[in-house]
């Protein structure tokens, strides 16, 4: 195990009710077979963290008993409704006092962002004051990762459906771009017509 994957905590922000898809929530479409969110989780382990949180919300206690997440921290978030944000202040208050020193974020929704992109993205972490993120032909997407002496600036800012975005545009000269663009699509799974994206 290098440094990076044990010193950085994988978060996976999958409690989103599907709202463009007839409230169907995102963890639970299919995706060669298994629950979207089982698939999430897959890829981060692939890239080598070994201890992932996963954030639920919709349907949460549908997605324990049909989705395979063992050895996942299991996160609910009872103020899903409210937008991604919320997530991300519930899965960064779950790593409190773990002993991660960054967190690296991917959501649910982008099962065309793999192994590949999340482990380019965990070799920019340095220490604790770490910002890194994907880019796609220079234009930051995810997976995002936050070194804890973001977090309490994240969660503060973290609203709706913002996540960390207005965290990230107020300290762009500390973003360190990880170019991902040729090795990974950052399409999200938001509408019906974007389910000819799952298999």
């Amino acid at each position: 195990m290098t440094r990076n994957e044990d010193q950085v905590a994988g978060l996976l922000l999958a409690a989103g009710g599907g709202r463009r898809l007839g409230g169907r929530p995102k963890a639970l479409l299919l995706h060669r077979g298994r629950p979207l969110v089982e698939h999430a989780v897959g890829i981060l382990r692939a890239a080598g963290l070994t201890r992932v949180h996963v954030v639920l919300g919709a349907q949460a206690d549908a997605v324990r008993k049909r989705a395979e997440l063992a050895g996942c921290v299991l996160v609910e978030n009872p103020e899903w409704e409210q937008g991604m944000g919320s997530s991300l202040r519930a899965g960064l208050d779950s790593l409190a006092g773990t002993g991660a020193r960054a967190a690296l974020v991917s959501l649910v929704d982008q099962p065309g962002i793999g192994a590949e992109a999340v482990a380019r993205v965990l070799t920019g972490f340095t220490d604790q004051d770490s910002l890194v993120s994907a880019a796609y032909d220079g234009v930051r997407g995810h997976p995002v990762l936050f070194g804890a002496a973001h977090w309490a600036g994240i969660a503060e800012s973290a609203t709706g459906d913002r996540g960390a975005r207005a965290y990230l545009k107020a300290h762009a000269d500390a973003v360190a771009l990880v170019e991902c663009g040729d090795a990974a699509e950052p399409y999200d799974i938001d509408t019906e017509a974007d389910l000819v994206h799952l298999e």
